[in-house]
């Protein structure tokens, strides 16, 4: 019987990892909010469970889902408007405290929370980040993260490792095509921080290889981002090329801020290779 992992949100990452997790001899289990997607996750082989986080309360058979589990893997987008705004309520922060009490119930030792690099704003100068960079968000779904991050990683009923992963590209998913024809887009000489859905994949599993043995202390928070960091008027130019669409033009007259997101911890402490290039 392999290690049993619980994947709260089967969507455009989660799922795909849990059919990986499959393949390497791992029990998944698998949550979607929606009804219709639990035969797409019974056929995949995984263990399907509708779960709603909301604020106050779960809906849905979360102490199935947690029990037995090694570890639990977080990975639901905070989906919050872009603007950091003081009177805006903790929605994404109040799902997670809600969440807490039942993983401290479960028994589950270790907890893999998939976060974002937006815990770190632009800046200007343009500098490197790296994990002992201190979180400086400058969007609301960024500032909530953070927050989430330090509520799971103080917890002490059990061990969290986070990671930031840059911004996601995928087959079906570019965000060239949200930019293609626009004009005056800013900031073009801040460099791209972006990783592909397989290195995302392949880190999350270099993760768990440390389950058994602990060759790392499991409380640790990873900058995940490719090592190709070109320019957004380069990168986007070149893309929209490649994808045949309309070149956005940018804003040439101010000065760009923006940030490189080192990724050097995930090569040395997981002697993890990253595999695609963005």
């Amino acid at each position: 019987m392999g290690i049993k992992i619980s994947i709260l949100g089967c969507g455009w990452l989660g799922l795909p990892l849990a059919k990986s997790l499959l393949s390497k001899s791992y029990e998944v289990k698998g949550s979607t909010t929606s009804e219709s997607k639990l035969s797409v996750l019974k056929n995949a082989g995984i263990s399907p469970f509708q779960i709603q986080l909301e604020e106050h309360q779960i809906i849905g058979n979360i102490e199935d889902f947690l029990k037995e589990t090694a570890v639990l893997i977080i990975d639901i987008p905070p989906g919050l408007r872009r603007e950091v705004s003081p009177t805006l309520e903790m929605t994404f922060v109040n799902k997670v405290k809600t969440l807490i009490p039942f993983i401290e119930k479960s028994g589950i030792q270790k907890v893999v929370f998939v976060s974002s690099t937006s815990a770190y704003g632009d800046s200007f100068p343009i500098v490197e980040i790296t994990e002992e960079t201190k979180p400086n968000p400058d969007t609301e779904s960024g500032k909530q993260l953070v927050i989430s991050e330090t509520l799971l990683q103080s917890n002490p009923n059990f061990k969290t490792t986070v990671i930031r992963f840059g911004g996601l590209l995928g087959d079906d998913r570019h965000p060239v095509k949200f930019l293609a024809g626009r004009t005056n887009v800013e900031n073009p000489d801040a460099p791209v921080n972006m990783i592909q859905r397989e290195d995302c994949i392949g880190i999350i599993e270099e993760i768990l290889k440390q389950v058994q043995p602990d060759n790392w202390e499991w409380n640790q928070t990873f900058n995940a981002v490719a090592p190709q960091h070109p320019t957004r008027k380069a990168y986007y130019h070149k893309k929209a090329e490649i994808f045949n669409l309309p070149l956005p033009t940018f804003a040439e007259n101010s000065e760009s801020k923006g940030k490189i997101i080192s990724s050097e911890k995930i090569e040395t402490i997981l002697g993890y290779s990253f595999q695609k290039e963005i």
